[in-house]
């Protein structure tokens, strides 16, 4: 029976035109520590993000932040999901708090790791400033287990595999 089912889906891929790897792409989960630093003010947004290699969207990880109405306050990534109109699937409720850290759970394709994209962090805070590359860093093994520090409201991120 599961070979019936493995061809059923080899047949409908190569029907539909679609590659195999398209069909079975191996992920990577990460854990994504974000530690905030003090700052005064409201809760930020924060909004992780997978960069291709010549610097474009590719698609929104995770938002720190479930109110729409301030994702206008997050213009660069704004235009992009404005752009895609998809549904984000990372959205993992408040806002984060001045000082505080928020665990969020990456989901990669196992084939963007070493290949020259990136992840970038944007964070925004109401009435304080937009910092659209508070952290960006090559998606890379790398990467893994080490601090690295923000420029705007994140004080640090450190990843670990799931």
């Amino acid at each position: 029976m599961k070979k019936i089912i493995a061809l059923t889906l080899i047949v409908f891929a190569a029907g539909a035109g679609i590659s195999w790897n398209t069909v079975f792409v191996d992920k990577i989960s990460y854990k994504c520590l974000i530690q905030l630093t003090n700052y005064g003010g409201e809760g930020a947004y924060v909004i992780t993000s997978l960069i291709k290699p010549g610097g474009v969207y590719e698609k929104t990880l995770f938002v720190g932040g479930d109110d729409e109405e301030w994702y206008p306050d997050l213009p660069t990534w704004y235009e992009f999901h404005k752009s895609v109109n998809a549904d984000i699937d990372g959205i993992t409720g408040a806002s984060i708090q001045s000082g505080a850290r928020k665990v969020a759970l990456l989901e990669i394709d196992a084939d963007k790791v070493n290949s020259g994209y990136k992840l970038r962090f944007e964070s925004s805070v109401e009435d304080g400033r937009y910092h659209d590359k508070d952290l960006e860093l090559e998606l890379s093994d790398a990467m893994v287990g080490k601090t690295i520090k923000g420029s705007g409201y994140i004080r640090y991120v450190r990843i670990i595999k799931k």
